[in-house]
């Protein structure tokens, strides 16, 4: 278990990219806040195809009929017609290669009204560009690459993106699909299955990541190195077979299934990139790909203030409208500014990226981290807001006679947000050890597990040198004088929060890696609210820099910006103060005592005089339908 642990750990360590460019989000972590990187904040880039685009799809949207999709689980082939005809699967893909070259922001503010009439069109069509065939070839592939499968693409060549397997979730040490070079050396022959394969059941071309062993060829630069290597496939090569549609408890109308390799003959053509630079591939396209999952999430935000506002205005209790009895009403204030955060985190982190002159890995992971949960919270409010109504289906509204609002539907929809394209605890630890990369350079050995006592002292003292200049710095700043940033006018006090919080951050950090040194990647919760302030300093920051870009806008609309922008700041410190004092008053130790007693079985008692259901249960739903006849249906389909 070590050793492939520290093989994993390798491979990870091996796959990052080293920061080259200024970076904000790394700053709130090092104590060292640089507003001057995100303010101004860049302008759009070819704001024209976005405006001649957009129009467009609203059209087809308004064609769309998302009830359909949801009762039938499927997305009908005439609205994904439609949606080629518009070019919209080449909306992140150049001209020059016949896609509409769109900017992020455009690109997300078009998934975003997308995700609002059907999530599962907003995520066929993100996991086919975010992730999928165009990204990597666009960014990886030789110009052959760009000319054989881009113009597909943007022509409606349906995508995806296959790493995850049964037993392989962010660990790709252990990857199970391999891929052996033939003798003479013209192809590779990949054997193999992949779980989660979204779009994989409908998919014309895949990217599939497998492991090469090492092996002697020519023309490989190191010869034949191995490794986890990216693949361009054809979905209908002989030897692929697709196993399964899998259904999930939201985004109904998704192709997602378990696809099998054997023997599949893929032309070295088609690998991309070297050999053993996939899981690089990966991550690289991962860092621009999340902000989809940003863009939709404000979509849901939009749609649920709406929603909010208008069922809390018109929904009448004890002789008042709901919204103005003050617990609903704190509801209403958290739902609309942090819909204005979500739109803000991700417009920052779109404008930085369109601009390409910031690494923007970080800012991307916080934007799909901190948006997810934030998203599925305002939908468990707005659900909450509309009592049983929020509960029940917009069908059965319907049939009743009321406006159908899938408020349910909406929570189900949103929650996988929390685990696509890295989970919540995975992005913390991918943040936290970004956030922490300068620390661990400094302390060289200290932090590394398995160095001896003489390696120790050396890095000691190596690191005293780093730490006798840093630490205080972390003493005063901009954020300790009154007067800082009064450009920003109300704001300003928050600009000044953002930037002591920011040095009192980078010392709590300290102080964990003064504590646990090698151990400090084990201690997860600590790393996890770590990661969370800075969430919270991160979105405080991209609201205030999109409030402070608005004053060209009505005076009206000015106003009532700096109102949410006030209200989510106020909110968002008060987060961050509950996660300082969990940092070091938590129940971590105990917590872990508890689990570790729990695996060992010391409460299998608790689950006595219960029945479950799961053991066995393909055989009794067979036998149940055999008996009671076809026309009644187990409730999750024959058969699941």
């Amino acid at each position: 278990m070590q050793a492939n642990a520290d093989t994993s750990r390798q491979i990870a360590e091996e796959s990052r990219e080293q920061f080259n460019r200024p970076s904000f989000a790394k700053g709130l972590y090092m104590g060292a806040v640089d507003f001057s990187l995100i303010e101004p904040l860049p302008g759009a880039v070819h704001p024209e195809r976005g405006q001649a685009f957009l129009p467009q799809l609203e059209a087809v949207l308004d064609s769309i009929d998302p009830e359909l999709i949801e009762a039938e689980a499927r997305i009908p082939v005439e609205y994904t017609a439609q949606l080629r005809r518009i070019g919209a699967f080449g909306m992140k893909i150049p001209i020059e290669y016949g896609g509409l070259g769109l900017s992020l922001l455009d690109y997300g503010r078009a998934l975003m009204r997308v995700g609002v009439v059907c999530p599962a069109l907003g995520a066929l069509l993100s996991a086919h560009q975010s992730i999928g065939v165009p990204e990597p070839v666009k960014s990886f592939g030789t110009e052959e690459q760009k000319r054989e499968y881009l113009p597909r693409c943007a022509a409606g060549a349906i995508s995806a993106f296959l790493l995850t397997e049964n037993d392989v979730g962010s660990d790709p040490a252990r990857l199970g699909t391999t891929a052996r070079l033939s003798d003479d050396g013209t192809h590779y022959l990949l054997d193999g299955a992949k779980l989660w394969t979204t779009n994989g059941v409908v998919a014309e071309l895949l990217v599939v990541m497998a492991a090469v062993q090492p092996h002697e060829a020519a023309g490989e630069e190191p010869a034949g190195r191995g490794g986890i290597t990216a693949f361009i496939v054809e979905a209908d090569t002989e030897g692929i077979v697709v196993e399964n549609r899998n259904q999930f408890m939201g985004l109904r109308g998704i192709e997602n299934g378990v696809t099998r390799f054997r023997e599949v003959r893929v032309p070295v053509a088609n690998r991309l990139g070297k050999e053993g630079s996939g899981l690089k591939i990966a991550l690289s396209t991962l860092n621009t790909g999340r902000l989809s999952i940003p863009a939709m999430c404000a979509g849901a935000g939009k749609w649920s203030t709406k929603i909010a506002r208008e069922w809390s205005a018109a929904r009448v209790q004890w002789g008042r409208p709901v919204g103005k009895h003050q617990a609903v009403a704190g509801k209403l204030a958290y739902i609309a500014a942090s819909s204005y955060a979500l739109e803000a985190v991700f417009e920052v982190s779109a404008r930085l990226a369109d601009a390409g002159t910031k690494d923007i890995r970080i800012e991307a992971a916080l934007a799909k981290l901190w948006a997810s949960e934030v998203a599925c919270t305002i939908a468990d409010e707005l659900l909450q807001i509309r009592g049983g109504r929020g509960f029940e289906t917009a069908r059965s509204q319907a049939a009743r006679g009321e406006r159908a609002v899938p408020v349910e539907q909406l929570l189900r929809d949103l929650r996988i947000n929390r685990i696509f394209e890295g989970s919540t605890e995975i992005m913390h630890l991918l943040i936290a050890r970004e956030a922490v990369d300068t620390h661990l350079q400094a302390a060289g050995d200290l932090a590394r597990a398995g160095a001896s006592m003489e390696e120790k002292a050396r890095a000691a003292a190596s690191a005293s040198g780093f730490y006798a200049r840093w630490l205080p710095k972390l003493a005063v700043g901009a954020g300790s004088v009154p007067t800082s940033y009064s450009r920003h006018g109300p704001l300003a006090k928050h600009l000044r929060y953002v930037e002591r919080t920011s040095r009192r951050l980078a010392r709590q950090t300290f102080a964990g890696m003064a504590r646990w040194q090698a151990g400090m990647e084990k201690q997860q919760v600590f790393l996890g609210h770590i990661v969370d302030i800075g969430a919270e300093l991160f979105a405080m920051s991209a609201v205030i820099a999109k409030t402070t870009a608005l004053p060209q806008s009505p005076a009206a609309q000015r106003d009532s910006a700096q109102r949410l922008a006030l209200a989510f700041c106020e909110q968002a410190a008060q987060r961050c103060e509950m996660h300082f004092e969990k940092l070091w008053n938590n129940t971590t130790h105990s917590d872990g005592q508890l689990a570790a007693d729990l695996l060992d079985g010391k409460f299998q008692w608790l689950a006595e005089g219960v029945r479950d259901a799961s053991e066995g249960t393909g055989v009794w739903i067979a036998q149940w339908s055999d008996e009671v006849g076809e026309d009644v249906r187990w409730p999750y389909g024959k058969g699941s």
